[in-house]
């Protein structure tokens, strides 16, 4: 289980929508939290339908200004609990458990800032449920999570009694420090942790190896931070693993990939899923990722200028890697649109649905939920699931 937060600074420009398909197209959140989309819930909902296989549940922007967006895959078992303009709240049902989960999003005038720590404290009295709480809060707790300017102590100080009032404390996190930045150069720089993580101590003890990766900041002032529950689902430094894209399927050369992969595994699952991993991974380097190759390359620039010094040249650098990324994204999803109709126009009407999802460039991401072993008893979650696989072959 895992969760994606971003204050995306608005989704109304065909290149912040479009780089949010390309973010949850890479991230492949199981649940995902958006705030300031300044959008109305409708627009947010179209949105949302291009991100293929996920629920969702929308709050209308004020004028210019807010809205929230709370998605999650159609095999996770969420429900609604309640909504404002600044937080949205739900309880999650998987194994046997259950937990709540918040996302939030903090007054950004600092005159209203205490109405934050109050919808904390009212959240925090409304279930007893283990709680995690994740988002923008437009505040930092301590001095050092500031980089250039200065905070005023009382601020920090009315935050620090909210988190003590609700019990809370932060999700260990990893990467740069620093979720937002003003963009601007030398002394007027300023950067904050104004994105984390905050639970309960009962949630921490459901979810003890959680871990909070700090990704890569790109088109918006805050870098999107993402939560991993398990400790299964924490690969390296918070990177996506390698997922299968169903339009690789008519591509020349991926089907020998996936044969060499069993080959090597030598009748043994697990190490066959690993070497064919490994194929595609090469396959796809060389046939498919030009353009993502070049978009990899980009974003590890944009990474070193995102944690680098803020002078003028560091600055306006940044925004024209920005400008190349969008370009990149536009010329990738275009190529992905005339390659789909070829395939169409190769292979007809052989399977309607599939190539319905090739051609509205959505991506659905197969999971198996549930086994029966050879008892005939029905196993579910992550670990029995496997096991019954491995045993079967």
């Amino acid at each position: 289980m895992n969760l994606l937060s971003l204050n995306c600074r608005g989704l109304g420009s065909p290149d912040s929508a479009r780089a949010l398909r390309t973010l949850v197209r890479r991230e492949a959140p199981a649940m995902l939290f958006l705030c300031e989309t300044k959008l109305c819930g409708c627009d947010m909902r179209r949105i949302r339908e291009g991100l293929d296989g996920y629920y969702g549940i929308e709050v209308d922007c004020m004028g210019r200004s807010g809205g929230l967006a709370f998605l999650w895959k159609k095999d996770i078992d969420c429900n609604f609990v309640s909504a404002s303009v600044h937080h949205m709240d739900f309880t999650i049902k998987e194994d046997n458990r259950e937990w709540r989960v918040t996302g939030f999003y903090g007054w950004p005038a600092v005159a209203d800032r205490h109405l934050s720590w109050e919808l904390l404290r009212v959240l925090s009295r409304q279930s007893s449920l283990p709680w995690i709480c994740i988002g923008d809060f437009n505040e930092i707790l301590y001095s050092t999570e500031m980089k250039g300017g200065s905070r005023a102590q009382w601020k920090m100080n009315n935050f620090q009694s909210a988190v003590d009032d609700c019990e809370h404390r932060d999700v260990s996190w990893e990467g740069y420090q620093f979720t937002w930045d003003n963009g601007q150069a030398r002394e007027a720089n300023r950067q904050c942790m104004l994105d984390r993580a905050m639970c309960t101590s009962s949630w921490l003890d459901m979810f003890s190896y959680a871990r909070l990766f700090h990704l890569d900041r790109e088109w918006s002032d805050h870098a999107p931070i993402k939560l991993y529950c398990d400790r299964r689902d924490v690969k390296g430094n918070g990177r996506r693993r390698l997922r299968f894209e169903q339009i690789w399927v008519g591509e020349e050369g991926c089907e020998d990939a996936v044969g060499r992969g069993v080959e090597m595994g030598r009748g043994n699952l697990v190490e066959s899923l690993k070497a064919c991993a490994k194929e595609l991974q090469k396959w796809k380097k060389v046939n498919i990722g030009k353009i993502g190759l070049a978009m990899d390359r980009k974003r590890r620039q944009l990474a070193r200028l995102n944690e680098g010094s803020r002078d003028e040249t560091e600055v306006k650098r940044r925004r024209k890697l920005i400008a190349e990324l969008a370009d990149l994204s536009r010329q990738e999803e275009k190529y992905w649109r005339q390659r789909s109709r070829a395939l169409w126009l190769r292979d007809g009407d052989r399977n309607t649905t599939f190539f319905h999802n090739k051609a509205t460039d959505r991506r659905s991401k197969n999971h198996i939920s549930k086994l029966k072993d050879d008892a005939g008893i029905v196993r579910s979650g992550d670990e029995a699931v496997a096991a019954v696989a491995v045993a079967y072959f």
